[in-house]
């Protein structure tokens, strides 16, 4: 088991913001000692990834509050989980495209750039 410090050593994830996803009911099965220290185990590890990774790639609280509640339903929610992670998936995608797809823009106008400097290069006067 380990202590919340060790966790964000591992991790590299604030304090606060292990305690907010606990307070916010992300993490379904953080335990505490018998001071009201919080530990994590393994699974709660695999937990602090799953939602931070959900979070990196935009997926609202309320939504990631709603899969761990289908999660604790049990494997009658499955198919409904698989198709919350089909359609935050399909997000992702259509973001990455979008981000692809302005990045040839800025490409293009940097490849511009380099035509102006090297015509500015040849025509300047040199004494």
């Amino acid at each position: 088991m380990l202590t919340i410090k060790e966790v964000t050593e591992i991790t590299e994830i604030a304090a606060h913001t292990l305690r907010y996803y606990e307070k916010e009911g992300l993490l379904p099965h953080v335990k505490r000692n018998e001071n009201g220290k919080r530990l994590y185990d393994e699974e709660d590890l695999s937990w602090i990834y799953f939602v931070t990774a959900l979070r990196a790639t935009g997926m609202p609280i309320a939504q990631i509050q709603q899969y761990v509640y289908l999660y604790k339903e049990g494997d009658s929610t499955i198919s409904e989980r698989k198709l919350m992670m089909l359609n935050h998936k399909k997000d992702i995608e259509r973001s990455i495209r979008d981000l692809y797809f302005n990045l040839d823009k800025i490409n293009y106008k940097l490849a511009l750039y380099d035509v102006l400097e090297s015509q500015i290069e040849r025509t300047s006067i040199k004494i």
